[in-house]
């Protein structure tokens, strides 16, 4: 089975040992993503809504060098590290896939990476007809 790479070219790929997504075959995953800028800072600092957008965002972009859409996700699971944050995460999430409407799960965790980030997003797509 072919295999390939999305990178979005962070630094943390490499020291961890990740792609920002994955395709095989008609399946393509996409890692935990978090609204950071080119330099991995983070943006929108205090702004759930604004951090899920520019997460999705980020996502958006790394299903398309894969081949898919956000049309295409089936699955999402967003972390959130205040769970009062749901309905800005949520509205973020609804205005990003629309009648697509994929399975999701949001969950409260404790902390993301860096404690100016306060939502992580991951998605799963399958590419062509159901």
């Amino acid at each position: 089975m072919s295999r390939q790479h999305v990178s979005s070219g962070t630094e943390w790929e490499e020291q961890v040992g990740y792609a920002r997504a994955v395709r095989t075959g008609d399946r393509v995953v996409v890692s935990g993503t978090t609204a950071t800028d080119d330099s991995g800072d983070p943006v929108a600092v205090g702004d759930p809504y604004g951090q899920a957008k520019h997460a999705l965002g980020i996502v958006d972009s790394a299903l398309a060098e894969a081949g898919a859409s956000l049309d295409d996700v089936i699955r999402t699971r967003m972390y959130v590290t205040d769970a009062d944050d749901w309905p800005a995460v949520g509205r973020a999430h609804r205005e990003a896939f629309g009648e697509a409407r994929p399975a999701a799960t949001m969950v409260q965790v404790d902390g993301l990476i860096d404690p100016d980030l306060c939502v992580e997003i991951e998605a799963e797509a399958v590419i062509g007809p159901t």
